[in-house]
């Protein structure tokens, strides 16, 4: 089984269009099919769960359906944090918080804090997210150490940079599942997914359902992980 589940959740639009609905009616479907998955993913014992969320870039679409996800964030957070005691999962955000609704951090800091004590499925959830951002965020922060006289420039390794990224204390990605058949990783978690086994479907976000999850799950059990080696049969 792996540890560490990273999703980028694609196609909300797409799956509307084809419903010929709005954009904004697949991306209340979608949301609600974050739950499903996340109860599934608590059910299996997994460590981590990683959800992309909104990503920096996503602030250039329009500002109506902007506005419109980021009241489906807060919606979320409020509605789901019984179920997440109730499964016994410890909610954690990723990425930048400047930019974000004073009202949505709001919600947020409540949500983390109420499940802080939970020892169960770590859920982060990649909101106002860029893996180039996070990493220059890191850098930044290294360099802070580095003037201040805390870090020696020589001691700095691959643990410094990990500890210094929004995903510090998590394992990294065991697997990546990507929705609505993209061949991309659109800038996603590019640190941490170096050694992460890829699943593409061509389901769209909100027909990935449980059986979908266990397919990707299962076509992992079958890969052979090499971390740069050879293979055991040689």
């Amino acid at each position: 089984m792996p540890r560490h589940i990273a999703i980028i959740m694609d196609g909300n639009g797409r799956w509307a269009r084809q419903q010929n609905r709005p954009r904004v009616f697949g991306h209340e479907r979608g949301s609600e099919n974050v739950r499903a998955i996340v109860t599934e993913c608590a059910r299996l014992e997994l460590d981590a769960l990683t959800l992309y969320g909104f990503s920096t870039e996503n602030w250039n679409r329009p500002e109506e359906e902007i506005e419109f996800l980021m009241a489906l964030f807060q919606q979320y957070l409020v509605q789901q944090r019984s179920e997440m005691m109730d499964n016994d999962v410890r909610y954690l955000h990723v990425g930048r918080r400047d930019g974000l609704p004073a009202e949505v951090l709001d919600e947020l800091d409540r949500t983390i804090e109420m499940t802080a004590g939970n020892q169960g499925l770590k859920l982060a959830v990649a909101i106002n997210y860029g893996s180039r951002t996070e990493i220059v965020d890191a850098v930044r922060a290294i360099a802070d150490k580095i003037a201040d006289g805390v870090l020696d420039p020589d001691g700095i390794d691959e643990q410094t940079i990990s500890s210094h990224l929004y995903t510090a204390g998590l394992p990294d990605p065991d697997l990546l599942i990507r929705t609505a058949g993209e061949m991309r990783v659109s800038n996603y978690l590019l640190w941490q997914i170096s050694y992460a086994e890829l699943y593409v479907t061509e389901a769209c976000w909100p027909q990935f359902n449980v059986d979908e999850l266990h397919d990707a799950i299962r076509a992992f059990t079958k890969r052979q992980r090499k971390f740069g080696g050879v293979a055991s049969d040689g």
